[in-house]
């Protein structure tokens, strides 16, 4: 996974996990970046640091690393520029994202991944035409937007998920 930091045309910053690089310019090619905040479909790759883990499946402690303190990120200049800040999150949010990151790992134990035949499935069980499951899968926004107007109980993952055939 990648996490690149984003921003609109409207100097909204935010976040977006995806499984590459080549994942997120689809994802705006095929219209399904939006700014969370404005709702705009105009939305970029901010500059950013890179960032290269240790090895291991470790982390390291975070009381050895020397804490930095956010810095406020100065308004939009008049040529539309913003400064971005490549600083790590507080250390409440890093902690409450690994618990939500467990919390979707869990939940997905028990679920079997559809790929891009969610939407057909969930629409057939909603309906009774096949047995109920926990499934997770692939859909558009559209497709999404259509099981919710039809009453389909559907929920978007926190953190995008890689088809079983991707994973090694």
């Amino acid at each position: 996974m990648i996490v690149f930091d984003l921003h609109c045309e409207h100097g909204h910053r935010f976040e977006g996990w995806f499984r590459s690089s080549y994942d997120f310019e689809d994802q705006v090619a095929r219209g399904l970046m939006m700014c969370p905040e404005c709702g705009t479909q105009v939305v970029s790759k901010a500059p950013m640091a890179p960032a290269v883990p240790a090895k291991g499946n470790s982390l390291p402690e975070r009381a050895s690393q020397p804490q930095m303190q956010p810095q406020p990120v100065p308004a939009a200049s008049k040529t539309g520029e913003q400064s971005v800040s490549n600083a790590p999150p507080p250390a409440e949010v890093q902690k409450a994202l690994e618990a939500l990151a467990q919390a979707q790992a869990k939940a997905l134990e028990k679920s079997t991944y559809v790929g891009k035949d969610f939407a057909k499935q969930s629409r057939e069980m909603h309906y009774g035409e096949r047995d109920e499951a926990v499934i997770h899968g692939q859909a558009s926004l559209e497709e999404a937007k259509e099981l919710a107007e039809e009453g389909v109980p559907v929920a978007p993952l926190p953190f995008p998920v890689a088809p079983p055939e991707e994973l090694n």
